[in-house]
């Protein structure tokens, strides 16, 4: 696929925008990570000890099932991408600081940390702080794209 910098530089590639350029790497490449940190930390808690905590495993699985489709939206790219991205990132966010909030009132509900634990503590805060970031950025990959038009 040839990529294309239009005359507003909004970079595409066969007619689809890009939003994984710039800051857009960065993005990806903490996504990746998450994706990986999440899936495989639940994947081992989920076999070895699921009825020691099953909903808190079970909230770190769906975080990395939610970080795997932001990463594949925002590798797509294009306007259906980015909303879809742009609307799991709401969501991821919504469940951050559902479940951050959670476990800091009602701590005996989580005998175990999930990756949204304490607003992602374990993880140095990125749960909390990578949805809020992304948000900006698809807003602003938006913004970019009808400007290109």
């Amino acid at each position: 696929m040839a990529e294309v910098t239009d005359t507003k530089g909004s970079v595409r590639a066969g007619g689809r925008q890009k939003l994984i350029t710039g800051p857009g790497i960065l993005l990806l490449w903490l996504y990746g990570v998450m994706v990986v940190g999440a899936v495989s930390r639940s994947a081992v808690q989920i076999s070895t000890d699921f009825d020691k905590a099953p909903l808190a495993y079970s909230l770190s699985a769906l975080a990395g099932l939610v970080y795997g489709f932001i990463t594949y939206s925002l590798v797509r790219g294009g306007d259906t991408a980015r909303k879809a991205a742009l609307v799991c990132c709401a969501a991821e966010l919504v469940g951050v600081l559902a479940v951050g909030t959670w476990t800091l009132a009602e701590p005996s509900a989580f005998p175990d940390a999930t990756v949204w634990s304490d607003f992602g503590m374990g993880y140095l805060f990125i749960p909390v702080i990578l949805p809020v970031t992304a948000i900006f950025w698809l807003v602003r990959a938006r913004r970019t794209g009808r400007a290109g038009r």
